[in-house]
Parts: C-alpha cells; structure tokens; sequence
C-alpha cells in the first residue's frame, strides 16, 4: 500500500472511499475545489436505495447516523396528468427501500466521521500527468503540486483525472432541467403545496415533465425538464429572471395552473442544469495507479442511481484495497471489474422501462419508475 490514497472530490463517492480507508487505517487525503463544506448548496433530496446506496453506508459504519436524518414521509408519491388528474398515488407507509434524505446532511455525516485535514479545501485541479510506474502528479490552479502512488477520480461529470485513463468526454443528452424553488409551501404556496402532498410528485409528456419533492422545511424543489438542443436553451436570457421564467412557462401552456404555478411562483431566479452523459459501457484499460468511481466514471443521464452508485464505488473500491494491503493493482482491477457491469446495467435498465413496451403495466407504470429512478443530481 503506497503512503496514502490520494482522492480528487469531496462529493459522497469520494467521501465514503475515504472514510472506508479511515476505518480501515489506510492514510488517505481529499483535494476539493470548492473553498469550505459550506461553498455552495448541495443540492436537494436523495432517495437512498437498500441494494446500493444503504449498503455503501453500513461499510463506513454510519448507517445509524443516516437513520436519524431521514425525512420521514418523504417516499408517498404522485403521478399526475397534464390538466391535474390525478394518475397514481402511494403513500409513504415506512417501509418502503428508498428513505429521502438531504443531500447536503448526509455529506455532512460523512465529512464529520473523518480525521481532521482529511479534507484539503480550496484545491481546484488544473490537471494531471503519468510520471511511470503507477505515480501520478497532480496539479491545481494555485500551481502547487502533489505526487502519489494511487489517485482516485472522484471529481465528477468533467473530471480532470478521467483524461489519465480515457479519451470519453459527457455530451449533451438532449434534455435540460430548470430548478425552482417555492419556500414555506403549506402557508405561501398552499394550492401546490397540497397538489404535490407528502413527498414527490411528478407529472410528464414525451417533451416536458415536472418533477417535485418536498424538501425539509416546507420547501418544494422543482425539476422542470425540457427535450430541446442547447441552441435552444441559449436564446433564452436566464440573467433576466422575469423573462426566463415566462419563456419557459410558455412551453406548458394548457396545464393545470397548479403545476405551471412550480415555474411562474418559484421563489428563486430559474436555474438551469443542461443533462450530459459518457457512453453508456464506459470501459479502459488498468492503468497503474489510478481508477475512477461515480460520476467520473459512468455520468449518465439522471436516473435516481447516481449518488447511490457513487457511494457504492467509493465502498467497493475501499474495501478491495484493503483486502490487497500490499498489490493496487489487484484491487484496482478486482474494483473495476465489478464496477463496470454494475453502472452499465444502472444505465440500461432505466432505458429499457421507460421506453420498452413488455412491462406490461402500461404507461402509469412507466411513469412511477422513470420517477423512483430519477436522480436529485447538483
């Protein structure tokens, strides 16, 4: 085992690698980008799955600190048609696989379960280079550098230490998502706060889709999703809040005010997220000390498994370097031979129940699960 496990990312996946290596007494230090644990939001609710995500969680040993921050109530859920009909409804009776958490908590658990200074704040990468033999050197946008033995990409969507394995890039997957938010729901926005219920509610057609979840402290977090070309999203002026808004409101016209109301009373300017994907069955071959895990290694269009993933490759890939102490290579390649089959069939199984025609449950069952698998990402 080299003299520490360099990680790049301070996202879950990094952090649950780094804190498996903790337990297990492998030195380990984190580079991140942004400037503090409080830089930015983290983002909404996480739907944590008991066949990925949980399980990354009860190897760091911290899944009884992930119990007591779950929303509870938060799995009931709502399919709704364009006009407001009322398609599906489930409510949340507890046992359910999915508890919702805040994202932001949840990192939180995993950052305050790790030595101090793990975590290297402010350290934004500007890029990395092979020096042989398995080391490699990083540099950031301060012109400092470091060396290791063993780098772990854990910097998501764009990557910096993605180019030391492969030439993939994300591209465009031809759907974009416009966040708003409405706070203090239940009292501000009653009408939709009692549209949307307990948890989350969805509604869609081939080209527009609202997703909705009730966040903590009565506040609802809007995904407003739209199938156009980035050209398209260009000519709209998001700098001007007042005109982004309408001209995406514009594209719902004829729904139910209820759902338009997500757009049109967001309590916030509209943000926009533009979705980007690498090649579904991303594969390359060992190279010497350094892999990849989440989204650096397997971004795919959002489909609920993202952080679940992540935190899953951040557990595996630990655990294998524990169990092969003194040969990386040997965990790096059991790691990835797992890992790689596992985020294909991630990818592919929401392809084929959104969009294949042998459910057999027809189309409010295509709905629920493009729903259930849809990932809260940044």
């Amino acid at each position: 085992m080299p003299t520490g496990v360099t990680i790049i990312g301070a996202g879950l996946g990094g952090l649950v690698l780094a804190r498996v290596l903790h337990v297990h007494g492998i030195p380990t230090t984190v580079y991140e980008a942004e400037p503090s644990p409080a830089a930015r939001s983290q983002g909404g609710m996480l739907d944590i799955h008991d066949y990925n995500g949980q399980l990354a969680l009860e190897t760091t040993g911290l899944i009884t600190e992930f119990h007591a921050i779950v929303q509870e109530g938060r799995q009931a859920m709502r399919v709704l048609a364009p006009d407001g009909t009322v398609l599906f409804e489930e409510a949340d009776d507890g046992t359910g696989g999915r508890p919702e958490v805040m994202r932001g908590e949840l990192r939180q658990i995993l950052l305050d379960s790790l030595p101090a200074g793990t975590v290297r704040w402010g350290h934004k990468v500007s890029s990395t280079r092979s020096l042989g033999e398995g080391r490699h050197e990083v540099t950031f946008a301060d012109g400092s550098t470091v060396v290791t033995s063993l780098l772990v990409g854990a910097d998501g969507a764009w990557s910096r230490v993605r180019p030391l394995l492969t030439t993939a890039i994300p591209e465009y997957t031809g759907k974009s998502v416009v966040e708003t938010y409405l706070f203090d729901a239940d009292t501000r926005h009653s009408a939709v706060a009692k549209m949307v219920g307990g948890g989350s509610m969805m509604a869609l057609t081939p080209s527009r889709e609202l997703f909705v979840h009730r966040e903590k402290g009565d506040t609802l977090h809007a995904y407003v999703g739209l199938s156009e070309p980035q050209d398209w999203f260009a000519a709209i002026d998001f700098a001007d809040a007042a005109v982004a808004t309408a001209r995406i409101a514009q594209e719902f016209d004829g729904w139910a005010p209820k759902l338009t109301a997500l757009i049109t009373d967001s309590d916030i300017a509209p943000v926009l997220r533009p979705l980007h994907a690498l090649p579904t069955g991303l594969r390359w071959e060992r190279v010497p000390g350094v892999t990849l895990l989440g989204d650096a290694a397997h971004l795919s269009a959002p489909n609920g498994e993202g952080a679940n993933l992540a935190m899953l490759d951040g557990a595996e890939l630990g655990k294998a370097l524990a169990a092969h102490p003194d040969d990386i290579e040997a965990a790096l390649t059991e790691y990835e031979q797992a890992m790689f089959p596992r985020s294909t069939e991630a990818a592919t199984f929401e392809g084929a129940k959104t969009h294949g025609s042998d459910s057999g449950n027809g189309p409010v069952h295509d709905l629920v699960t493009a729903f259930t698998r849809h990932e809260q990402s940044r």
